[in-house]
């Protein structure tokens, strides 16, 4: 009962409008201004301007939010602490992850994790960095799988391997059977298909080939990694992408190039000091396990 009043303040205070907040709340419109009235009187003062088309909080008002937040946040938390059970018979694992790693990296952890708590809900999301960092920060999610040049002080990225990016090619193609590195100049005449410039791995691609004065002449790009693959496996088009897809996905060749590709580091996200549910640290031994029977290079 405590917790209705600030969640009515919440919803009125993010859609600045008392009709639409009680329409989203499902109570009526006098009730939900009642309850933060009552409120108001218990704490000795205004927490919303009421005089404008649209409803404003006060300056006393947010103070006031600024601190319901928080403790939403922490009730929440241990409302998913009172679910955990030892045994993971229950529990929820919100879990977010960078894009590219849908193809090697997710599936895999998911079908272990599946295998060992199959009780466990999970709750996925392909995200960017920047969004997975946002959501952690919000207590949206459990854990991300992203890289380790984290923007946020509130995140903690706990380094996981070296990703490794390569020019692929199909095992059909013209390439496949060559011995040695490819120079750089060569990739200017390779036909190829990328990801779209939004992902992370097309832009340390671009960054190499202005690095290097190269313009490979790019047919096709796609803004999902799996549409990349079907084309590379038909045979005529390269791609720059991680290596690691290779294990998930065969009939691939991995061709050595001079100067090499970047690399760059995967880590397991968290908010600092967050509370950690026994899901999220089950999947996390999951990964870990993942990790080094694959033969994944260890950090």
């Amino acid at each position: 009962m405590m917790l209705r009043p600030l969640r009515y303040v919440l919803t009125v205070a993010d859609l600045k409008n008392f009709t639409r907040a009680a329409e989203v709340l499902h109570v009526s419109q006098p009730a939900l201004s009642q309850q933060i009235r009552q409120l108001e009187g218990e704490l000795g003062g205004q927490l919303f301007d009421r005089s404008g088309r649209t409803v404003s909080l006060t300056d006393f008002g947010r103070a006031y939010v600024d601190h319901a937040k928080q403790a939403l946040a922490h009730l929440d938390a241990g409302r998913r602490a009172l679910h955990d059970v030892r045994d993971l018979t229950r529990g929820l694992l919100r879990l977010a992850y960078t894009p590219t790693f849908a193809e090697y990296l997710i599936d895999p952890a998911l079908r272990r994790f599946r295998a060992a708590h199959p009780a466990v809900a999970i709750e996925l999301a392909a995200k960017s960095q920047e969004e997975i960092e946002s959501a952690l920060a919000r207590d949206e999610l459990d854990l991300g799988i992203g890289f380790t040049d984290v923007r946020s002080d509130e995140i903690h990225a706990t380094p996981l391997f070296q990703e490794r990016i390569a020019l692929l090619v199909s095992k059909g193609h013209v390439l496949a059977s060559r011995r040695g590195p490819i120079p750089a100049a060569d990739l200017g005449a390779i036909p190829m298909t990328l990801l779209s410039p939004d992902f992370v791995v097309r832009q340390f691609a671009d960054a190499w080939f202005r690095a290097h004065q190269i313009r490979p002449p790019v047919m096709v790009q796609a803004n999902t990694l799996g549409t990349v693959l079907k084309l590379v496996k038909q045979g005529e088009l390269a791609s720059i992408l991680p290596s690691a897809v290779m294990q998930e996905h065969e009939g691939l060749v991995s061709l050595a190039v001079s100067p090499g590709l970047p690399e760059r580091t995967v880590a397991l996200l968290a908010r600092r000091n967050a509370y950690t549910t026994l899901a999220a640290s089950a999947f996390t031994s999951v990964l870990l396990g993942l990790i080094s029977d694959e033969g994944f290079t260890q950090r």
